[in-house]
């Protein structure tokens, strides 16, 4: 399966972005994180072969761990490979873990990956602070959505 190359963006490189989170989840505010990965990790990543679909995070003993991310095993990392889905740790400042572990407490809210890039060198990923959204919810929010969508439409239309 051939990959498209990744989207520059405000210096960022774009690895994967987690489109289904904006739509299940109402965000409230974003934190960027750094990623510890092996070598063969970090290859894999940088080739695109990461998957964002079921990932969350969790702070546990002080630390903040991303589940269920997957990287693909590395084509040539023979033994050094590791575990695809295992856990991985993010790197905040203490302050910033303390916020999060506050805000993840509160009820209904969670902590959600919505993409993983490459700033300088580095992985890093955008981690919001999210509400889960009822189906009426979601319902509401496309149709907000086309409606804009078709006065845009009409706006461009008069203009052009």
């Amino acid at each position: 399966m051939k990959r498209s190359a990744p989207a520059v963006v405000d210096g960022r490189k774009i690895v994967v972005s987690n489109r289904r989170a904006r739509h299940d989840y109402e965000i409230e505010e974003t934190v960027e994180a750094g990623l510890v990965l092996t070598g063969t990790e970090i290859k894999s990543l940088r080739s695109g072969q990461v998957q964002l679909q079921d990932a969350h995070a969790r702070v546990e003993h002080g630390e903040v761990w991303l589940h269920g991310m997957h990287i693909a095993p590395y084509e040539q990392g023979n033994r050094f490979n590791v575990e695809a889905t295992r856990p991985r740790k993010l790197l905040l400042h203490r302050r910033e873990i303390d916020r999060l572990l506050g805000k993840a407490q509160e009820r209904g809210l969670t902590l959600v990956p919505l993409s993983v890039y490459l700033r300088r060198g580095f992985a890093k990923v955008e981690l919001a602070i999210a509400r889960g959204r009822k189906l009426y919810d979601r319902r509401q929010a496309i149709a907000e959505r086309e409606a804009r969508r078709e006065q845009e439409r009409a706006l461009s239309a008069r203009r052009g």
